[in-house]
């Protein structure tokens, strides 16, 4: 069974500085029918003006991913961390115990478009943690590359939290499959482009709740790119 989420429906925030679209429940946004998929709890798509971003604050118990679709990132955070992330890294920061930080657009001329990930951890208390890495492009040409797992496996980020991320370049007409385990669930985000999921028609923006559907085909129709969870 598939159940897609539009882009539209999904939550608005929206200031001076930034335009942000929330999958599920966050900040202001309430909808009791969305309060996360399995531990996947936020998909957040911001748009942040140059210049500008989020001041240092905190978090905890929380898997966090940054996935940059245009621009960079400057990110400091109270482990001592100072990195920029660009199109290409996976940034992850594990909250854990408590951790403050900052995100900034350091361009003066070009807007950041993101992609904010939060996935719930298989406990509390975790030590905080922080990893960036780079995911060259022809990497993710044409298949499903893993960019967060459990165990860091082909070089992706490790999450305290059975579940997989996957990103994946797709041309048209050369669709790519994805099998799961029986049992789990799937969640596709369109990051770019326009898919469709198991012959459901998706757009960018779009998500999408997969349950009891064993094979994930994934076909393009025009150049896209997207996110796939594997989630328990």
């Amino acid at each position: 069974m598939i159940t897609v989420r539009k882009a539209g429906d999904r939550g608005l925030t929206s200031i001076d500085w930034l335009k942000s679209r929330h999958t599920f429940s966050f900040g202001d946004y309430y909808d009791p029918n969305e309060q996360g998929f399995s531990d996947l709890r936020v998909i957040n798509e911001d748009w942040v003006a140059p210049g500008a971003g989020f001041p240092t604050h905190s978090h905890r118990d929380m898997e966090i991913i940054t996935y940059v679709i245009d621009g960079a990132v400057q990110h400091r955070d109270s482990m001592g961390n100072g990195s920029v992330i660009r199109p290409g890294d996976v940034q992850r920061m594990s909250a854990g115990t408590g951790v403050t930080h900052s995100e900034y657009n350091p361009s003066r001329a070009e807007e950041l478009h993101l992609l904010q990930i939060w996935i719930l951890p298989d406990c509390r208390g975790h030590q905080p943690g922080y990893e960036q890495k780079s995911v060259p492009e022809d990497q993710k040409r044409g298949r499903l590359r893993i960019i967060a797992s459990p165990d860091g496996r082909e070089g992706s980020v490790t999450i305290h939290q059975d579940a997989r991320v996957y990103a994946g370049m797709i041309d048209a007409d050369k669709p790519i499959t994805f099998e799961s385990a029986a049992g789990r669930r799937g969640y596709v985000q369109v990051v770019k482009g326009a898919v469709d999921v198991n012959g459901i028609a998706l757009e960018a923006g779009d998500g999408a709740r997969i349950v009891e559907e064993r094979v994930i085909e994934i076909a393009a129709r025009r150049e896209s790119e997207v996110l796939l969870f594997d989630l328990a």
